[in-house]
């Protein structure tokens, strides 16, 4: 398309699909896939053009991250000279124009509020908007999914899953930490399952989206077309579940839907961040429908399977023509060494180097690689995590005095976090053991060798151990 055509189109609809797709190549696929897909363009009754994000924390993110961008290239594109606000879907109400596309349930008009669940996956032909409506992400298949110990059984019940396979386990239950694997095999089964049966009808959603939409249909007495929406689905896929504690009549309509759709041999598949019965916010009775299947621990990832991920992330940036050839091996070991969290925080690690280095990324060194990566994340000179700072986070994470991390005590109450923060300051600084042994009460580095193994060995083990080791992380990080 030359400038002249691009500046004078005026339609919202094609605008979004050129902006957004320049917007992709400049954020990288994890940012866009999570905030900017599922918005879309809609229009008020005064004109101004909205770009609707599904949630609000989505809309806070877009307004930080790239609010301004959106409108220079909408400026670039629009020959109306119009600008975009961004809100999110529960501050829209039922706006009547939409986008091609639209993220399912934007705006549902209460006559028709079946279609807020646009969660069945249309088939596969329908191509990027199917994708779209689904709430699917198109990259999260079984092809793209890293295979590794801690998460071989819930992957081969996965795949039986979506090859409708007949067995006794209904439903499947997937548990694990944050960011491991859980949203991507169930969006994996929901592709698979379309592709193998076209006309069976597939519904994914989160429990933040179930919530949303049951409230929206007791406020507009519309239960009817809510409990057909979902009770007509042959596979229902619910991510999250963790999200429905604490609500009292949500948690009784799920388990309504959940007893009508097994009774009609539909096959149910969720996910949480515990197993069943740890959800303790979740009344007794659905827990224990919850745990009546099958249960599929997920485990966090060893180093061997986060090389492994930003490898895969790497070759398919490589694809888009992001990047140009492979990095050292030192530049992604240390890569993978500096994001110890989850997943999706190492695939934004990834995206981002990629986006720093571009076609420079194969003639890195370890040193430059650091530097991009730190000017790219904080927008400026990296900024260096102290041992100071690991040691009051994690004693205020756990309720004691930095001065119990570095006594002589080592009861079980203070040997666990104090291993944690050892385990922290190798991850998150350039100390060395002796150093980081000084630094705790003049301990010896085999001391401090012990500890972090430790926490290594207990993290694929422990969820709490996991979660506490990811919340520290995220705090230290800010």
């Amino acid at each position: 398309m030359g400038n002249a055509a691009v500046a004078s189109m005026t339609d919202p609809d094609r605008i979004w699909t050129e902006a957004a797709l320049r917007l992709r190549g400049e954020i990288g696929e994890g940012p866009y896939s999570s905030y900017i897909a599922p918005s879309a363009v809609r229009v008020d009754g005064g004109g101004q053009l909205i770009l609707v994000t599904p949630t609000a924390y989505a809309r806070d993110w877009v307004r930080r991250n790239a609010q301004r961008r959106i409108n220079e290239l909408w400026l670039g594109l629009d020959g109306l000279n119009r600008r975009l606000e961004v809100r999110c879907r529960a501050e829209v109400g039922h706006l009547g124009s939409t986008a091609p596309g639209e993220a399912p349930g934007v705006g549902a008009a209460p006559a028709a509020l079946s279609a807020a669940f646009h969660g069945t996956v249309q088939p596969v032909a329908d191509g990027p908007r199917a994708v779209r409506a689904a709430g699917l992400q198109p990259r999260l298949t079984f092809d793209s999914f890293v295979a590794a110990p801690g998460n071989a059984f819930a992957l081969s019940m996965a795949r039986q899953a979506a090859a409708w396979a007949e067995g006794h386990f209904n439903p499947i239950f997937l548990c694990g930490p944050y960011g491991f694997g859980k949203t991507h095999l169930l969006n994996a089964i929901a592709w698979e399952a379309q592709r193998l049966r076209p006309q069976a009808r597939v519904v994914y959603l989160t429990a933040e989206r179930f919530l949303s939409t049951f409230q929206r249909a007791l406020a507009d007495r519309a239960m009817g077309g809510f409990k057909e929406s979902l009770r007509s689905a042959d596979m229902l896929l619910l991510d999250d579940v963790q999200f429905v504690g604490g609500k009292a009549a949500t948690q009784d309509e799920l388990l309504s839907t959940l007893t009508a759709l097994m009774e009609h041999g539909a096959r149910i598949i969720l996910s949480a961040d515990r197993a069943p019965m740890a959800l303790t916010d979740i009344e007794p009775r659905l827990r224990s429908h919850l745990a009546s299947g099958l249960t599929c621990a997920i485990e966090p990832g060893d180093r061997e399977l986060k090389l492994a991920v930003a490898r895969q992330r790497l070759q398919s940036l490589a694809s888009l023509g992001v990047v140009s050839g492979e990095p050292e091996a030192a530049v992604l070991e240390q890569l993978v060494e500096r994001t110890p969290g989850s997943m999706r925080e190492l695939e934004g690690a990834v995206n981002t180097l990629a986006a720093a280095a571009g076609r420079r990324l194969a003639s890195l060194g370890v040193d430059e690689a650091r530097a991009l990566l730190g000017m790219a994340q904080r927008g400026g000179p990296e900024r260096r995590i102290t041992v100071d700072e690991i040691q009051k986070a994690a004693a205020e994470h756990f309720s004691l005095r930095q001065a119990d991390l570095l006594s002589e005590r080592r009861t079980r109450a203070l040997a666990r976090p104090r291993q944690i923060a050892m385990y922290l300051c190798k991850q998150l600084t350039t100390r060395s053991y002796p150093d980081i042994g000084r630094r705790f009460g003049g301990r010896d580095h085999t001391t401090v060798l012990h500890g972090v193994r430790k926490i290594e060995e207990l993290m694929p083990k422990d969820d709490q151990i996991a979660r506490d080791v990811e919340a520290l992380i995220r705090k230290l990080k800010g």
